[in-house]
């Protein structure tokens, strides 16, 4: 007896709201978590060739701890293409000045490089402190 599986069509994608908080959590285990989310891997029917994901909201993003010495040690480059062109930006300036940034590039470099990374990073909201525009969209996810 033969059994047949079906695979995952993506009008059968349900898509939930999660809310992660992330005063005092470790940034590097806090972005495995919401790549985890974003990718769909939570969920029976995950296939990795659709998105499968859901939407995720952080807040407190400007309280997010980093261990050993990354607050001096860490940089972050961009090069514009130009000749010296070369721009670096240390962690500990980057979260002075744009807090929910750092959690946004360590859950990009955690997802796959492919072309559903910019559809599943659309899908995560940043937010350095407790005030957000979801709050309802998050109720109407804890109601179900």
């Amino acid at each position: 007896m033969e059994t047949k599986i079906r695979g995952t069509k993506i009008s059968e994608v349900k898509r939930d709201w999660y809310l992660v908080d992330a005063r005092g959590q470790i940034l590097g285990r806090l972005a495995t978590k919401i790549a985890q989310f974003l990718i769909g891997k939570n969920k029976p029917y995950f296939v990795p060739y659709l998105d499968c994901g859901d939407y995720v909201v952080v807040i407190n993003s400007k309280e997010v701890k980093v261990t050993g010495k990354k607050e001096r040690q860490k940089n972050y480059y961009r090069y514009s293409g130009y000749p010296s062109g070369l721009k670096v930006t240390p962690l500990s300036q980057l979260r002075k000045e744009r807090p929910e940034r750092t959690i946004q590039f360590a859950v990009k470099n955690m997802l796959p490089k492919n072309k559903l990374r910019a559809p599943r990073m659309a899908r995560l909201k940043v937010f350095a402190d407790d005030n957000h525009p979801y709050q309802e969209k998050l109720k109407l996810a804890t109601k179900d």
